[in-house]
């Protein structure tokens, strides 16, 4: 049978065997309320306001965990319901001290627009009885545990999202908390700090410090963009009020990902304190000067004219996006005749012809991750990991040294131990292995498994595989040339090599600006559209969500004004965009 046929409050719905009366009623446009629901978690019918009648049940059954049936009935919005659904939230909000007034969510809080909306105008029973603990350990989140109302999302979110059991449920009755390892305080637990149970709350009980009082959810604009912290490359939202960036937040429609960031990705950009270049500069009289754009672009473009191919180089980092690489790449390889084209990060080379994507976890039975510690360099990924162990997949972790996925795996073995990897990847059905830079007899007995396993490069560089298909490679140091051409974006590198004339475009002061002859300020992520390539492949793109600090500008930006002053043809934003997508996916196919 393809499709299911209920009745929903009179009307006639089309769905899928297996779909919930919950998901059924939506997709009919019909609004039933829950609370404990989440869609990216798998429903556990705990609050029980998404009660419904169902012809033939003797009681309202739960709709987010009901499974329709061919021909079943279902009423959402009768009399019964409605006082059944308002007694719920009486409850709820007789059992903690939920004073809205100074919560951090009012107006943007679930449980208080369910309480407008069945017209709770005061407390049908004694509150504010008991006062319960707050925890600020955290370097990011706070809980208040007043607030909550024990709907266990963030419990399903640390557990089926993240795949890290921070959370539970201590104590009992009505002195329930959300509990942190074995009653740890926060700030001590296991705490990855991705931030999904702040992100899944529905309450104010769980809140971001630095957010905190900075917007309701109306009051925001949300600004679609990808993570440039590593080569994961997560698609996330960013949330903007007034021209600044007040949260970072989870795309839960996000593939791979889906809406699960860490650390550096959702916290560490808002906590960025370096320096930065908000002005072109020109070294005068040995000193670096503040210039105009137009002088400083002319000084560029003059010393590029000036050095012959065999004496110009140009190096990348890996935060560079796919418009800035290809333009950079056209410019200084075909315009230029650079004779070097390097790159600042590390490329970690394919094992397979084979390449896999992250997505592979999913339906893995077998993960081998092979010198590369996850945790530490691409935590998401490390994440995607666990959850397949969580699902029953093996974790075998090959590495000299310490590894943060160790204490996960079923098997840790040394490099010199890599057979024993290697034949459990023989007898297993889907195996995925995750790989850093490995060479010599590791990269000879993983070839073994190339017609089985999916290899994934895991790239230290954010760009890295986009920077390697358009031609960049070597150290990125070019120590043979004379002018050198350094896009550094937000990567800070050490000294520039004496003698070397050297053009740098950067976002934040470090050794390498402070030994540039002509300095080129450039965008932070926030401040520039364009797009990154994952290390497995994907193209993500990001929109600017506020204006550039200073005069800076995005870094295909400065490429194009640099190429049209030195008269070279240069392509439009979106015709850089589909020609460096076209070039990067037919380098990854050859």
């Amino acid at each position: 049978m393809d499709t299911v046929t209920i009745t929903i409050n009179g009307r006639q719905v089309d769905v899928p065997p297996g779909t919930t009366v919950l998901n059924a009623a939506r997709q009919a446009g019909i609004d039933i309320p829950t609370l404990c629901h989440f869609p990216s978690l798998i429903p556990i019918g705990a609050c029980r306001l998404c009660l419904v009648e169902v012809k033939g049940q003797r009681n309202p059954q739960p709709a987010c965990t009901f499974p329709v049936t061919q021909g079943m009935e279902v009423q959402t919005d009768t009399p019964r319901l409605y006082e059944m659904r308002k007694f719920i939230l009486s409850m709820l909000f007789s059992e903690r001290n939920h004073f809205c007034p100074y919560c951090e969510l009012s107006g943007s809080c679930e449980l208080q627009d369910l309480g407008y909306r069945f017209g709770l105008d005061h407390f049908l029973f004694e509150t504010y009885t008991k006062p319960f603990p707050l925890d600020a350990s955290h370097r990011h989140l706070v809980i208040d545990h007043n607030r909550c109302v024990l709907c266990a999302r963030c419990i399903r979110a640390c557990s089926e999202i993240a795949a890290n059991h921070t959370l539970g449920l201590g104590n009992r009755g009505a002195a329930t908390l959300i509990s942190c390892d074995a009653d740890a305080p926060w700030g001590e637990s296991t705490c990855v700090s991705c931030g999904t149970c702040a992100q899944v709350c529905p309450t104010g009980a769980i809140i971001d410090r630095r957010s905190s009082y900075m917007g309701r959810n109306r009051q925001l604009d949300r600004v679609a963009s990808a993570c440039n912290r590593c080569s994961v490359v997560c698609a996330m939202k960013v949330a903007v009020r007034g021209g600044r960036v007040v949260r970072i937040e989870s795309d839960w429609e996000a593939p791979v990902n889906g809406g699960l960031l860490c650390e550096r990705g959702r916290f560490e950009p808002l906590h960025d304190e370096r320096e930065r270049v908000t002005e072109p500069m020109i070294r005068r009289e040995g000193r670096l000067m503040a210039a105009t754009w137009d002088d400083a672009l002319e000084a560029a473009a003059e010393k590029l004219r000036g050095a012959g191919g065999a004496d110009l180089g140009v190096a990348v980092s890996g935060d560079a996006t796919n418009e800035a690489l290809y333009t950079a790449a056209k410019l200084f390889r075909e315009d230029l005749g650079a004779s070097y084209l390097g790159l600042l990060n590390r490329n970690v080379p394919k094992l397979s012809g084979r390449s896999g994507t992250l997505a592979d976890l999913a339906t893995s039975d077998l993960v081998i991750v092979v010198g590369v510690d996850l945790m530490k360099e691409m935590p998401v990924a490390a994440y995607l990991s666990k959850r397949a162990v969580d699902k029953g997949a093996r974790l075998i972790v090959v590495d000299d040294g310490d590894n943060g996925l160790a204490p996960f795996a079923s098997l840790t073995v040394p490099t010199s131990d890599i057979a024993s990897a290697v034949a459990a990847a023989a007898a297993a059905g889907r195996p995925v292995v995750l790989h850093g830079g490995v060479t010599g007899e590791t990269a000879e007995a993983l070839k073994k498994i190339a017609d089985k396993a999916s290899f994934i490069a895991m790239q230290p560089g954010v760009n890295a595989f986009a920077a390697t298909a358009l031609g960049f490679n070597g150290d990125g140091r070019a120590a043979g040339t004379k002018v050198l051409y350094m896009i550094l974006g937000e990567q800070t590198v050490g000294q520039v090599i004496p003698g070397q004339f050297t053009i740098v475009q950067a976002a934040f002061r470090s050794p390498a600006v402070e030994g540039a002859d002509i300095v080129l300020p450039s965008a932070v992520w926030s401040e520039r559209a364009g797009s990154l390539t994952s290390t497995d492949g994907r193209i993500l793109k990001a929109d600017k969500a506020v204006e550039p600090a200073g005069s800076a500008k995005a870094d295909w930006e400065i490429l194009a004004l640099l190429a049209q002053k030195m008269g070279k043809k240069s392509l439009s934003f979106d015709e850089t965009s589909q020609a460096a997508l076209i070039e990067i996916k037919g380098k990854e196919r050859a």
